[in-house]
Parts: structure tokens; C-alpha cells; sequence
């Protein structure tokens, strides 16, 4: 069978394999029932749905012509270790600095993988989300994450 679109292809495959890996996973913890879900319930269902949806995808790349293959092309390697690093330091930083100043770090180096980077942007998303964020898990949820720095004594 020849492959159509080299795009749909892989992102099928992926997300089929991405699907069951959760869904076996998943096994680990109990399932619980309809009415009390276990902590299983979700993520097992959630990634039976990505299988499926991986294998309607994969799907399409075998059946549905695309002109001129749909070829994969450049790999964002560079913005996903930004990205990765990004994420690596507000899990470390968060303890010790607070959302406050950890989410701003996240984005801001999360955003310089970017080729369209603009620093006031970042700046500005930066105070959005963390205002936001503070509003729904602080506020609204009641959650005891830290807000400041540990060193100021909040």
C-alpha cells in the first residue's frame, strides 16, 4: 500500500502508539465504575480515543491523495529543547520562586525557541498567564501553591 500523505502517515502512527502506551498504562491503577471512576478511567479512555483518532488519520494518509506526497519536512529540534528546558526549570524553580516569578521563566524561555521571538510579547503573555493562572488555582480552586519567592517569607 503506498503512503499518500508522509505527514498524516507518522502524526497517525504516533498517536496511535502514543494512545495505547497510555491506554496499557493506565491498566496499572483501578478503573473503579461508571457512577465512582477509578483513577484509571480516564486516562484508559482517553487513550483508546487517541488510537482511534491516530487510526483515522492513518487512515486518510493510506486512502485520500495529496499533491505531491505531503512531505514531512523540517524538524523543530532546536524549539522543542527550548521548550524542554523551559519545563525542566519551572519544575525545578517553582519551589523555590513561587509561580510568580517560575511561570514568567517558562515562558519567556519556552518562547525563545521561536523564530518569530519578541521579548515585549513574551513579557506581556508572561504577566497574563501568571495573573490568570493565580486567579483560577490560587483563588479559584484553593490550591497551596506558592506564590512568591521562599526567601521573602510568603
Amino acid at each position: 500500500m503506498k503512503i499518500k500523505s508522509q505527514k498524516d502517515f507518522w502524526s497517525g502512527l504516533m498517536f496511535i502508539v502514543i494512545g495505547i502506551v497510555f491506554a496499557v498504562g493506565a491498566t496499572n491503577y483501578s478503573f473503579g465504575s461508571s457512577a465512582r471512576p477509578g483513577p484509571a478511567y480516564f486516562p484508559f479512555g482517553l487513550g483508546i480515543l487517541l488510537a482511534l483518532l491516530g487510526g483515522l488519520v492513518l487512515f486518510k494518509a493510506l486512502v485520500i491523495e495529496v499533491e505531491g506526497g505531503d512531505p514531512i519536512g523540517y524538524w523543530g529540534f532546536k524549539s522543542a529543547a527550548f521548550v524542554l528546558v523551559a519545563v525542566v526549570l519551572f519544575g525545578i524553580a517553582i519551589p523555590v520562586l513561587g509561580m510568580g516569578l517560575a511561570l514568567p521563566l517558562l515562558i519567556i524561555v519556552g518562547s525563545l525557541g521561536s523564530g518569530e521571538f519578541s521579548l515585549k510579547e513574551a513579557l506581556i503573555s508572561s504577566v497574563v498567564i501568571t495573573a490568570f493562572s493565580w486567579l483560577v488555582f490560587v483563588e479559584g480552586l484553593g490550591l497551596t501553591i506558592p506564590v512568591w519567592p521562599t526567601f521573602l517569607g510568603s
